[in-house]
């Protein structure tokens, strides 16, 4: 692909994210996307074929995104538990960031849309595999005390979940920061006395 039209591309998503995450993917319309960069919708069509085309470009560069930032922040540090806290924290400042790939992987509105789930399901993998591999580390490194790092994983990731959206809720960035630490501090020690 040459430079110019990668470049368009690029401009499309990028605008595309904006109107998406405006109207969500129902709403928006590929005019208006078209509008917000001055072309016109015929021009879009010479590089994306639908709107949901773009939407899975939008949500795929969102996740790459996410990504990113989580596995730069991880290696920051040797220290198996300093990646887990980074891990953890990257994660949930930088899911506020990617609202397009937020809305696709927890939204049932969009579940209809086979990109979408497997989308998801990649997500999900590789979130499962890159916490399990902080997990083993740790325990190889003797700074954790698990059985099963993937089953703990796991668990990880759901309650990770779990928090999302009351943490989206809540327009106290202060107050939500308090909350993880809170559960880093029960993950790392549990809740029973020693």
């Amino acid at each position: 692909m040459s430079s110019d039209k990668s470049d368009t591309k690029d401009l499309i998503v990028a605008a595309a994210r904006n109107i998406f995450n405006k109207y969500g993917f129902k709403k928006a319309t590929l005019d208006e996307i078209a509008h917000s960069i001055g072309k016109g919708k015929s021009s879009i069509y010479y590089y994306f074929n639908s709107k949901e085309e773009i939407y899975q470009a939008v949500v795929e560069f969102e996740a790459a995104f996410l990504r990113h930032e989580v596995v730069k922040s991880i290696a920051q540090t040797d220290n198996p538990a300093e990646k887990l806290k980074n891990y953890v924290l990257t994660r949930m400042r930088t899911l506020q960031k990617v609202s397009n790939f937020y809305a696709a992987v927890r939204s049932e509105v969009l579940s209809h849309l086979e990109m979408i789930n497997q989308i998801r399901e990649k997500y999900d993998r590789e979130e499962v595999r890159l916490l399990q591999d902080i997990l083993e580390e740790g325990v190889a490194k003797k700074v954790f005390r698990i059985e099963h790092p993937e089953i703990t994983a796991l668990a990880i990731v759901t309650a990770l979940k779990g928090i999302e959206i009351p943490m989206f809720w809540s327009n106290k960035r202060k107050h939500a920061e308090v909350h993880l630490e809170q559960i880093l501090h029960v993950l790392f020690y549990g809740i029973m006395m020693q």
